[in-house]
Formats: structure tokens, C-alpha cells, sequence
């Protein structure tokens, strides 16, 4: 499955690339892409995990970015 999310106020682009790398590592994740130019996320994982991961990968961004808002895309 996979899932694109906007990263509301996203402003750093070395912190997108922090955050990609993180959601990568989630147990479940088979590919994440975070774009900075276009503030978008897309996670792809297993139907069955994507809800946990979502989640997961929420809180890695406010960890990173504690501005930034997950929204679906």
C-alpha cells in the first residue's frame, strides 16, 4: 500500500532528508520518499502495517521538526 502525505511548513531540507532516512528504517516500510520542493511524503508498507507506520513516521517527523504538520495528501 502505499500513502502521500503533506508536511505542512516544512523548511528545512536537510531535516526532509533526516526524515526520510528514519521512516526507512521502520519495521513494515518498503520505500519512503520525502520531498522538500513539493513538502510531500510518500511511505509504501505492508496494508496490514500502514496504519502503525503512519503513525510511526508522525512522530518522527515532530521529533525532527516539531513545526511541521502530517497531513494526508
Amino acid at each position: 500500500m502505499k500513502k502521500v502525505f503533506r508536511l505542512e511548513a516544512l523548511s528545512c531540507a536537510h531535516c526532509a532528508a533526516k526524515i526520510e532516512t528514519a521512516v526507512k528504517k521502520l519495521d513494515g516500510v518498503t520505500e519512503a520518499a520525502v520531498n522538500f520542493m513539493t513538502s510531500k511524503m510518500v511511505i509504501e508498507a505492508a496494508d496490514d502495517r500502514m496504519e502503525s507506520v503512519a503513525q510511526a513516521a508522525a512522530r518522527i517527523v515532530k521529533k525532527i521538526e516539531p513545526d511541521v504538520a502530517v497531513k494526508k495528501a
